[in-house]
């Protein structure tokens, strides 16, 4: 059964008064002046320090990013006589900037403050030096506009490494992780898993915020693994590695004896490795959802177990071998 996989919309934009939200960032953006405009949408995740701006140079301003005025662009400013600093402020906030971030403890000063309010743009003031604060501004911009997607599985963590469960209703994915937890591992997410894209390889799954920390059992019902097993047991968010889809034995169905055979699923354009698990009574499926973790781990340390077995066979008989893909070819195919 191909697993619920719902594409988010993106958020266009977020506003201005979003950076000043309590936790936001590491610290506090004090808002100066142009209170008005803090519902103003930023769209764009990077910063953008427009020194040249105060000069006269607008080109390549772009007021749907942040804009951030540093130590050296408030000195330069300081030194302006009053009327050219007026005016260099004038100039620079009636571009319709999204919002204006002031660092290193720098106060916006009279002239920042009366343009700001003047043409209603938002000036915040940020307690840290540029750098710290375009990190933290990074960071935030990049969750907020991520483009998300939502799966249906259930989303562990062990050891260190994010597998994604997979598989039709009632095969056992949250009975799985239930005996992973007892193990020491992690619970991030039953479910329903949200996806955020944060890099062109790199997709991150957490819990709904309702279902947080919760896991449903059949015959147990919902179950808060947070409070029965420690905070150790849980984790908000981690970084989806692999990919295991559950599914049904069956007795004619041809398998991968060997592990050369390479799968992917494709999450919000991202390729993540997949292994097709079978499940049956009797049969532990935690200790080979354990098993392939640890398999992963070796692969990402550059070591591919049965490949490494298959070239020593291969050896041994004296032929070529077959795992070695062919010049131009692509190994693997994309999951479902």
């Amino acid at each position: 059964m191909t697993a619920v996989h719902t594409s988010i919309p993106a958020p266009r934009f977020v506003s201005a008064r979003t950076l000043t939200e309590p936790g936001a960032v590491p610290f506090t953006l004090e808002v100066c002046a142009g209170q008005q405009g803090l519902d103003r949408p930023i769209s764009h995740p990077r910063v953008q320090k427009s020194g040249l701006a105060l000069a006269g140079h607008f080109e390549g301003i772009a007021p749907e990013r942040v804009q951030l005025l540093g130590h050296t662009e408030m000195t330069y400013a300081a030194a302006l006589d009053p009327e050219r600093r007026l005016g260099a402020f004038e100039a620079f906030l009636s571009r319709g900037l999204a919002c204006v971030v002031v660092t290193a403890g720098h106060g916006p000063g009279v002239d920042l403050s009366r343009a700001a309010d003047r043409h209603g743009c938002p000036v915040l003031r940020s307690p840290a030096k540029s750098s710290v604060t375009i990190h933290a501004l990074h960071a935030l911009l990049d969750d907020r506009l991520a483009p998300r997607a939502r799966v249906h599985g259930v989303f562990v963590d062990v050891y260190g490494v994010g597998i994604l469960l997979l598989g039709r209703s009632g095969i056992g994915k949250s009975e799985c992780a239930l005996e992973l937890v007892e193990r020491g591992h992690r619970l991030v997410a039953d479910d329903v898993v949200d996806c955020v894209l944060r890099a062109p390889d790199n997709v991150s799954g957490a819990a709904t915020e309702l279902l947080r920390n919760h896991l449903e059992v059949r015959g147990l019902g919902v179950l808060n693994i947070r409070d029965m097993f420690g905070v150790a047991a849980v984790r908000d968010r981690k970084r989806i590695a692999l990919v295991i889809r559950l599914v049904a034995r069956d007795e004619d169905e041809a398998w991968d004896r060997l592990g050369i055979d390479e799968e992917w699923f494709e999450i919000l354009g991202a390729r993540v490795p997949l292994k097709c698990v079978p499940v049956r009574p009797g049969k532990n499926t935690a200790c080979t959802v354990e098993v392939a973790a640890r398999n992963e781990l070796l692969r990402q340390a550059g070591h591919h177990s049965a490949r490494a077995f298959h070239a020593r066979l291969a050896a041994a008989l004296g032929v070529q071998d077959p795992s070695i893909p062919a010049p131009g070819h692509l190994p693997g195919k994309a999951g479902p």
